[in-house]
């Protein structure tokens, strides 16, 4: 029987941009520690994403030991101190939840508006705030910080590898900006899975990750094209969402490395 394991391991520290591959990592009652925990937010105080600004892509963070580094091509590089808690409050809001962040001051400000082209500002989030996961599919009390939804995405090499055999030209995974990818199963077996435990930390598989055109933007170029969007709609839609990967909530704190097997509980049916 084939080990199921993980094989990458990533986290977003600023929404819409982009991801830090990592070899391990750290879960506190958020999700992965730095993932998602600053977001772009616009003079509405409206979240920033892929969506309506795909060149966020080609703005890349790297987690240093007690700062984030953010380059993009043409601009002088900005640190933001991973250790700063405080600082003056913001509202941001990110779909139909409005929060009080800490805005990361004028410079952060003038960095990214400059990169991006029109006035934002650069929001962390604050400790004290508490967003939880919509209970529709579980009942567990559990946390994100910035992320669409959920704390954690899931997918497997097996179904990407399923995907690319159906392209004219393959995607790679960033595309799909999970957290954890696993290999060892078949194509699109995570969708039976019920719950997984990678080392010590327990996760409910909760629900499929529904797509948009994020998926469409080239990482390399912020380019946006028709696929792979186009292909999954025609064989991977699930109720009225096209569907790659799945959500999963994590139990507490734990630890996840890159090799950790990963032992899979089915779905109950």
């Amino acid at each position: 029987m084939t080990t199921i394991t993980v094989s990458a391991i990533y986290i977003y520290p600023i929404k819409g941009c982009a991801g830090v591959e990592l070899t391990g990592v750290r879960f506190d009652e958020r999700g992965p520690q730095f993932d998602r925990r600053y977001m772009l937010v616009d003079s509405n105080d409206q979240m920033v994403t892929q969506r309506d600004t795909p060149e966020l892509v080609l703005i890349t963070p790297t987690l240093l030991p007690t700062s984030l580094r953010v380059s993009a091509q043409g601009a002088k590089e900005l640190k933001l101190s991973l250790s700063q808690h405080d600082g003056a409050r913001r509202r941001a809001v990110i779909w139909d939840h409005e929060i009080e962040a800490i805005d990361q001051g004028d410079q952060a400000a003038e960095w990214f508006s400059r990169v991006v082209g029109r006035p934002l500002r650069l929001v962390r989030w604050a400790e004290d705030q508490v967003r939880l996961v919509s209970k529709k599919y579980s009942d567990r009390d559990a946390q994100t910080a910035f992320s669409d939804g959920y704390p954690v995405l899931l997918t497997s090499e097996a179904s990407l590898a399923d995907l690319n055999s159906r392209l004219v030209t393959p995607v790679r995974m960033e595309r799909f900006r999970p957290n954890i990818v696993v290999t060892g199963c078949d194509a699109f077996a995570e969708d039976t899975w019920g719950e997984i435990v990678v080392e010590d930390l327990g996760m409910d598989v909760v629900k499929p990750c529904g797509r948009c055109k994020i998926i469409n933007v080239d990482p390399q170029t912020g380019q946006v094209g028709q696929e792979p969007l186009k292909t999954l709609a025609s064989y991977r839609v699930q109720g009225r969402r096209i569907v790659f990967g799945q959500n999963c909530i994590h139990h507490g704190y734990g630890n996840v490395r890159v090799g950790d097997p990963v032992h899979v509980t089915p779905r109950k049916s």
